[in-house]
């Protein structure tokens, strides 16, 4: 296997928080729930995962009406997603390379 590719981010959620919060700086709670489809706390498990892996750090904020949470990724996190996708990458420039590819008898 690729030693770039990353076994815990490979999980799909997990590989869709992280795509979803590289391009942002803090990302709502309810934004990345309603963009994955997933309940909850689904998503607080995988999120809770992620920053015990060091890959997001969580914000909460009051305001007047309510309680929101925000995700942002780590540098750490940002290397882990960049160097997954490289891996996912080489792997699909591999096999269009072997379909390329044909075999006569």
């Amino acid at each position: 296997m690729d030693p770039l590719f990353d076994e815990f981010l490979h999980v799909p959620a997990r590989l869709s928080v992280v795509a979803l919060l590289a391009p942002a700086e803090w990302v709502d709670f309810g934004f990345l729930r309603d963009s994955v489809g997933t309940s909850d706390s689904a998503l607080s498990k995988q999120i809770s995962a992620l920053a015990a892996a060091g890959y997001v750090i969580v914000r909460k904020d009051q305001d007047k009406r309510a309680r929101r949470t925000y995700v942002q990724l780590t540098p750490q996190g940002r290397l882990a997603f960049q160097r997954h996708a490289a891996a996912l990458e080489q792997i699909v420039a591999l096999a269009r390379d072997s379909a390329g590819q044909t075999t006569t008898d």
